[in-house]
């Protein structure tokens, strides 16, 4: 990898702990927060370490955590290595607010929730996820999901695929649909698959995993490409949109899929759909016709309606991905804006990093760094900066990767629950 070292991005993690300049005497500290994952969790710390008065909206007890959930389905992580409580927020000095953010007025700047409470802001920072967008493809909707899940949200469906996987019969076939740019976590489809041929080689040999993408290219392509083709030859059958990938329907009682050329019979099925912002965007007016959130790079102010920030998964970032590490990135990014924003002053100009760490077998790590800055209104990649692991690295390489990526786990899911 060129350009950003281990040390270099576990330190990045630990940059909101820096303490902000103080407020300007008089100056609006009331912050609303909304999705307690990655990002809005980040955020929240950031904001009361400056002495704002910041309120934390999720209504969930328990975050789930995307990272690391593809080891779960493959029976290599239990799924409660995945869970995460507010406890450690709380203790901070966090207000939250345990309930459901149903509406934002941007004009009055409140944020109307599920219990009837209304919240004042002076400045609201959404970070709301994704919605899957069950609109999108023929046959697939919440009730097929439930037969053939996409697990795309940490939590039951992660629980459902895998033990969907585990009761698969030997010889049987498992079919993963991979949508088209842009979705939450690019590499994360390729992954699931890497660790689904895992399970299939080692316990049920004679079944087989048959990718189906709708795209072309992918993240860190040639590395997984050069894994498959060593560790899971004649078990994984990649499939990509100029051979017929793109998936065009499911029909969840017949167990098929099916693309434009063929369709495929399924003893098990992992349909990952269509993805947009999570609807709380689209009711405070912040996401576009894309279903996607256009902001400021500098402060992550939304273009639509003044005062209100995005970040995460729901956010247009340019080219920053949707991952966890982006959205803590950018949290940290955004609530240091809104403090100087409330104080008066103008924010700095940012550079961001999202590393992006894969396992395609256990002990084999592969990863992709990126530095961003804006220009000329995006979030632009740092030319020279960043880049892959390294192509045919030798087997100590590779396990290392794995480490790091454990490393890179404990330390922020740390630093944002802990």
């Amino acid at each position: 990898m060129t350009g950003i070292g281990r040390r270099t991005v576990l330190a990045g993690l630990a940059a909101a702990a820096l303490p902000r300049p103080a407020l300007a005497q008089g100056a609006g500290g009331r912050v609303v927060v909304i999705g307690g994952g990655f990002g809005g969790s980040t955020a929240a710390r950031v904001l009361h370490r400056a002495g704002l008065e910041v309120t934390l909206v999720e209504p969930a007890e328990t975050y789930y955590a995307c990272p690391f959930s593809n080891e779960v389905i493959a029976g290599l992580r239990p799924m409660s290595a995945q869970a995460f409580g507010y406890e450690g927020l709380r203790a901070s000095g966090v207000t939250i607010a345990q309930t459901r953010a149903e509406a934002v007025d941007g004009a009055a700047r409140t944020v109307r929730l599920a219990d009837g409470r209304t919240l004042d802001y002076d400045r609201l920072i959404l970070s709301p996820g994704i919605a899957l967008r069950f609109d999108a493809l023929p046959g697939y909707d919440a009730a097929a999901a439930e037969v053939m899940p996409h697990a795309w949200k940490a939590g039951a469906q992660t629980e459902l695929l895998a033990r969907q996987l585990a009761a698969l019969p030997e010889g049987g076939t498992v079919v993963l649909s991979v949508p088209g740019n842009p979705y939450r976590c690019p590499p994360g489809p390729y992954e699931r698959a890497s660790l689904i041929a895992h399970y299939l080689k080692t316990r049920k040999p004679r079944s087989k995993l048959i990718v189906l993408d709708a795209k072309d290219t992918f993240s860190k392509q040639k590395l997984f490409e050069q894994a498959w083709k060593a560790l899971y030859p004649g078990t994984l059958e990649y499939v990509p949109l100029a051979a017929g990938g793109q998936v065009t329907s499911v029909d969840s009682g017949a167990m098929s899929v099916a693309t434009d050329f063929e369709t495929y019979k399924a003893d098990l099925a992992c349909i990952i759909p269509p993805q947009r912002a999570a609807p709380i965007a689209s009711a405070a007016g912040v996401a576009d016709r894309s279903g996607w959130c256009p902001i400021d790079p500098v402060t992550f102010e939304s273009r639509l309606v003044p005062r209100i920030h995005v970040v995460g998964d729901a956010a247009i970032a340019g080219a920053m991905p949707k991952s966890a590490f982006s959205a803590n990135a950018q949290a940290k990014v955004c609530a240091d804006a809104v403090i100087d924003l409330l104080a008066g002053r103008a924010p700095a100009t940012p550079k961001l990093i999202n590393t992006c760490y894969s396992l395609v077998a256990p002990g084999y790590g592969i990863s992709v760094a990126g530095v961003y800055h804006p220009d000329k209104g995006v979030l632009a990649d740092v030319e020279g900066a960043g880049g892959t692991s390294p192509v045919d690295a030798p087997d100590p390489v590779r396990r290392q990767e794995a480490t790091y990526a454990e490393d890179w786990y404990r330390t922020i899911t740390s630093a944002v629950f802990g």
